[in-house]
């Protein structure tokens, strides 16, 4: 398991070597865990970056939620909300940041299909602040 650093308001679970170097490239080239590839672009190179993120679906809207805190994904969603997220095709969105007093009923749905390992995660993290989420927003082209 990654340490946790950063001040609270900062919080942050660094995933492990092989989380980050083998296990997300196998769920990214299986699909596992029901997750779907999000590419953001990073705020620096302004390559792209493509994560596997599980989405979640709370009255008719998709969130995406950060299990580990303020991590790279989120800090590129900040400085570009424009991602991409690949379901049965690619769509583009503009994802919108959730404020902390707003989070709780999505966190709640999120955190009610999570693995073992997730549930992990928000114990060590238990606080709403500690999860940025975002909402997104399909773009019609």
């Amino acid at each position: 398991m990654g340490r946790i650093s950063g001040s609270r308001a900062m919080a942050y679970i660094k995933p492990s070597w092989f989380f980050a170097r083998v296990f997300n490239r196998v769920v990214l080239a299986t699909g596992a865990v029901n997750s779907q590839p999000l590419t953001v672009t990073k705020r620096r190179s302004k390559l792209p970056q493509t994560i596997p993120m599980t989405p979640v679906d709370v009255d008719g809207v998709k969130y995406l939620v950060s299990v580990r805190g303020e991590t790279e994904w989120v800090k590129n969603v900040r400085a570009n909300p424009h991602v991409k997220l690949t379901e049965s095709g690619v769509t583009d969105y503009v994802a919108t940041e959730i404020p902390v007093e707003a989070r709780k009923p999505i966190l709640q749905a999120y955190r009610a299909t999570a693995s073992k390992a997730t549930a992990r995660l928000f114990r060590q993290l238990p606080e709403g602040a500690d999860h940025p989420v975002f909402s997104l927003t399909a773009l019609r082209h």
